[in-house]
């Protein structure tokens, strides 16, 4: 592949860009910092326009001290805090709430219940994963019950959930493109490692749970 490649490097505390050349070394950086959010004790939460505004000021620092035009960039690759997780409106593009960071801890109780009723089987033979508030799904749950009428919103197929690099792919394609890949998919709970998919019995049990 000729051309310039841009890296996104979309952290807990930052987020970066760096373009690389075809010898694959560095020719441009960016990098700023952006809020931590402490609503309630263990809670941790980011403004999904702050890391969106963080990082296009990254890429464009990035790309003016590379001299490179975006048209240039043959290839963008996106590294990214796996489990945070936002919610937004699928026809404006706006987050229904602050993005739930991977650190946060309010679902702990609802990942208790799930472990008493005796889920953490299923969902460890599906995911490979313990049932933790570490992870996207009890977020996602979360947010649907606890921001007015989201639930209802996301029945009505008018929301949209993603990763950080969900989020960012939908910005930097005008909404046209809704994707993740399985190295993120399956930090979700909600991603079955053997057919390679979402999880019908997954998504049962997490929305049974609310």
């Amino acid at each position: 592949m000729s051309g310039y490649v841009l890296a996104i490097d979309q952290g807990t505390t930052s987020s970066r860009a760096i373009v690389f050349n075809d010898l694959q070394q560095i020719v441009g950086m960016g990098k700023m910092e952006f809020t931590q959010h402490f609503p309630a004790q263990g809670w941790v939460e980011h403004v999904p326009e702050e890391i969106w505004a963080t990082c296009l000021w990254s890429m464009k620092t990035a790309l003016k001290k590379a001299g490179v035009a975006a048209g240039e960039i043959a290839a963008i690759g996106i590294t990214n805090q796996r489990e945070t997780t936002i919610v937004w409106d699928r026809a404006t593009g706006k987050p229904l709430h602050n993005a739930i960071v991977w650190q946060d801890r309010r679902t702990a109780k609802q990942c208790d219940r799930l472990k008493r009723a005796g889920a953490e089987k299923l969902v460890t033979r599906k995911t490979g994963l313990l049932l933790d508030p570490y992870f996207s799904a009890t977020k996602i749950g979360w947010l649907l019950d606890n921001v007015e009428g989201a639930r209802k919103r996301a029945e009505r197929g008018e929301l949209a959930f993603g990763t950080i690099e969900t989020y960012l792919i939908w910005r930097l394609t005008a909404g046209k493109v809704h994707a993740t890949d399985a190295s993120n998919a399956c930090r979700t709970l909600l991603y079955n490692l053997e057919t390679g998919d979402w999880d019908d019995d997954l998504l049962q049990l997490l929305k049974e749970t609310h």
